[in-house]
């Protein structure tokens, strides 16, 4: 018998499984589909020699993350690469803020009546952001900080709705650019603790960046597996569970996947009823025949760039889906841009990119107008570079990934207290009602993103058990 099982393979279930496997637990991954990966995957989307990052592609918390730090991935081939900025955020008028590595150049961009105001709100949690990381990305209700002052302090600064941590900003560059910080998670701009959102971002930019894996996400996800193989663990694809009896005989079980899934499959019925999915996006990848055409020179240096002329059109965008039920007139985009710094994802002299824009959970229409029409007013030009394109709106995306429902890429609301108390007001979010089954996936704290932040806590609980039993 094994002593645990682990349902989806992607950056949380792999985690959970290598943190097991670590302390000498036996340990077997099922994926229901070819490759492993789950949101951190790179495929020929569009034309051959063009890998394209179906859903994540710059990693600002995987960077950061407690848990990949403490493994040795890049002894398994993954190799983080920096663009010269780690995110831009230009305006129609050719200027831009911008995301930099350094506190001055970021705070510089925001001109002079905001660049002190920006100052004083980052620096303080500089010095000691390893340690905030842990804690806010481990277990705050369950285990002791190891700072908690700071913790506070970060509390008092994070936990009003970024409108209000945003009133310390006069001028727009500075706006605008916080604006998208938050947008990131599909958050409503005035919602609870929304600032603490922008806030991460923002520090851990500074701290090490908003680097793109070396030949694509895949190169995060197959390090994981690769090492997972190293201890012991197996990977298993091509293997789909409806079903507790699916599996192998374990004494745990772990799911990184939706608690509506993981409802389904171990018999729950309505234990997770409650839990709430948010908006989707409409994603486009493309294969240009060259750069994206920035007019901001700073844009053209980023490998993250924010597409939203104002912070009330940023805010407009974002009422429009989640109060408005429709599809934004002018959409906040989110795209990357790989090949700025990564020449093996392209032919030569070709680029890859994606842009996406939030849309009503569920929606079945067609933004690919709308967001190129966006793009134009920033990138002028921007549609005679397009080769091929894939277009991807909320039903394409939840095929491609069973955790994406509605299109919804950040398993599940963030928004009120789901943001921090998910997928159940529990302070054992990783427990299920059967004492043998967790959940891992990012609809538990600490929640969506590429960090494995979830599959490291939920594995604690696991090893714990298995201890116990």
């Amino acid at each position: 018998m094994l002593d645990a099982v682990v349902v989806g393979a992607g950056p949380n279930g792999l985690t959970a499984a290598v943190e097991l496997a670590r302390r000498g637990f036996s340990v077997a991954v099922f994926e229901a589909r070819s490759t492993v990966g789950g949101g951190a995957r790179t495929e020929e989307l569009t034309l051959p020699g063009f890998r394209h990052d179906p859903c994540s592609a710059a990693h600002p918390l995987a960077i950061n993350s407690p848990a990949f730090r403490a493994l040795p991935l890049e002894r398994y081939g993954l190799e983080w690469l920096h663009a010269e900025l780690p995110m831009a955020h230009p305006f129609p008028d050719g200027s831009a803020a911008v995301l930099a590595r350094t506190v001055g150049e970021t705070a510089a961009s925001f001109g002079p009546r905001d660049a002190d105001a920006y100052r004083r709100l980052v620096e303080p949690f500089l010095p000691k952001w390893d340690t905030l990381a842990r804690d806010f990305m481990s277990l705050p209700l369950t285990a002791l900080p190891r700072d908690p002052v700071t913790l506070a302090r970060f509390g008092l600064a994070g936990l009003p709705p970024s409108t209000l941590l945003m009133r310390r900003f006069r001028d727009e560059p500075a706006k605008a650019l916080f604006s998208g910080l938050v947008a990131h998670v599909m958050a409503p701009l005035g919602g609870f603790a929304t600032g603490a959102i922008g806030l991460v971002f923002a520090l851990a930019a500074h701290a090490r960046g908003w680097p793109v894996a070396r030949g694509g996400s895949q190169s995060l996800s197959d390090a994981l597996a690769a090492y997972l193989r190293d201890l012991g663990g197996s990977v298993h694809t091509d293997y789909e569970v409806k079903r507790l009896d699916d599996l192998p005989p374990a004494r745990a079980y772990v799911f990184d996947t939706s608690p509506t899934a993981l409802a389904r499959i171990a018999g729950f019925g309505n234990h997770y009823a409650g839990y709430r999915y948010g908006p989707g996006v409409f994603k486009i990848d493309y294969a240009l025949d060259g750069p994206v055409p920035w007019t901001a020179k700073e844009a053209r240096a980023a490998g993250t760039v924010q597409v939203g002329a104002s912070s009330a059109e940023i805010g407009a965008a974002l009422r429009a889906v989640s109060r408005e039920g429709r599809a934004p007139d002018k959409p906040f985009l989110i795209t990357v841009q790989p090949s700025v710094v990564d020449p093996t994802r392209a032919p030569a002299g070709k680029h890859v990119f994606w842009a996406y824009g939030h849309v009503p959970h569920g929606w079945t229409g067609d933004l690919t107008d709308t967001i190129e029409r966006q793009l134009e007013r920033f990138a002028p030009g921007f549609r005679d570079r397009v080769l091929a394109r894939a277009t991807a709106g909320p039903p394409e995306l939840a095929a491609r990934n069973a955790n994406y429902i509605g299109g919804d890429i950040a398993s599940g609301a963030v928004s009120g207290l789901q943001l921090l108390l998910r997928p159940k007001p529990t302070l054992f979010p990783y427990r299920t009602p059967h004492p043998a089954v967790f959940i891992c996936s990012s609809a538990t704290p600490p929640g969506p993103g590429v960090h494995g932040m979830s599959g490291h806590n939920a594995a604690k609980a696991v090893w714990k058990r298995l201890r116990q039993t």
